[in-house]
């Protein structure tokens, strides 16, 4: 499903543990790290996607979670040029994302990251909370600085201190 701009519905998913680390996922393959995201279908809602992808990306179901929030709006990046498939139709330039805030009620064990036929992952670590925006691919930063600013005000709310974030965060603005 690609919106007219070209854009995939997407979701994100920050899974926070009580002291404030972030699940940090290492991609099959590769040594990509980043949060567990995924694709929107049409028939879905952007929480019941975020459930569907935690549950195939880490093994987790609802109620290893509690759902603390999410960003207003969709977030958007474009993809570079290297990873557009310009033959398929209609064309994806990039995602628009919600990013969910959510705090892990299970235990580490109830991870599962080869719970699908295709596992996204083959590693997993626990990170501070502003780790990822020096460590994730360059054309994602600018998306997780904007969600996990939002976020960070979402974690304080549930007493959850996150720190400060490394460099100014531009305002969230909420895109259609």
């Amino acid at each position: 499903m690609i919106d007219p701009d070209g854009y995939r519905p997407n979701v994100g998913i920050v899974l926070m543990h009580d002291d404030g680390r972030l699940f940090w996922a290492r991609r099959v393959g590769r040594d990509g790290w980043q949060f567990p995201q995924g694709g929107m279908n049409s028939d879905e809602t952007p929480q019941e996607a975020m459930f569907r992808e935690l549950f195939e990306e880490t093994g987790l179901q609802p109620h290893h979670v509690e759902v603390l929030g999410a960003t207003p709006g969709w977030l958007r990046y474009r993809l570079p040029r290297r990873f557009v498939r310009r033959r398929e139709r209609p064309t994806c330039i990039g995602q628009k994302q919600v990013w969910f805030l959510l705090r892990m009620l299970g235990e580490e064990a109830d991870v599962r990251l080869d719970h699908s036929d295709r596992p996204e992952f083959d590693s997993f670590t626990w990170v501070d909370f502003w780790y990822p925006l020096d460590n994730v691919v360059d054309f994602k930063r600018d998306v997780y600085q904007r969600a996990l600013a939002h976020l960070a005000g979402v974690a304080r709310k549930h007493g959850v201190d996150p720190g400060h974030a490394p460099a100014v965060a531009p305002p969230l603005a909420t895109v259609r």
